[in-house]
């Protein structure tokens, strides 16, 4: 409950607006999550007292595999990068390369926020330069 004279904010990802944890939390991409668990996963295997992994490790490896749109590092370094010089709050940088759209429709759909921000030129540029770095990486 809020007390006397204390406003509610509702959380609305359409308006970019989270909650006050969330303001200097950095967001991860789900193939940079994905990196980070098989790392771990490594470390764990070579070490001398191999520890079995959760279930919820293990599931959440297996969602990162099947949903990572990118698969190296350079890869993901010059799409954060791309994105991190536009002009995006760190929810729709996520949002953009985790998702990959296709059209400016499809991204606005998915990401309401970007809505009145961004030409359509502008904005299929830049999902053609994601598509573009994304088809080199293999």
């Amino acid at each position: 409950m809020a007390a006397v004279g204390e406003t509610v904010q509702d959380e609305d990802a359409a308006e970019l607006t989270f909650p006050k944890e969330f303001e200097n939390a950095e967001t991860l991409l789900i193939s940079e999550v994905h990196m980070l668990l098989e790392h771990r996963k490594q470390q764990n295997e070579q070490a001398e007292d191999e520890q079995e992994l959760s279930e919820v490790f293990m599931k959440t490896l297996n969602y990162t595999q099947r949903f990572a749109k990118f698969r190296n590092r350079e890869t993901i370094a010059s799409i954060r990068s791309l994105l991190m010089g536009k002009k995006l709050h760190k929810f729709e940088l996520a949002a953009l390369a985790n998702l990959c759209p296709e059209s400016p429709e499809e991204a606005r759909s998915l990401i309401p926020s970007l809505e009145g921000r961004f030409a359509d030129e502008e904005l299929a540029g830049l999902l053609e330069d994601i598509q573009t770095k994304r088809s080199f990486q293999y």
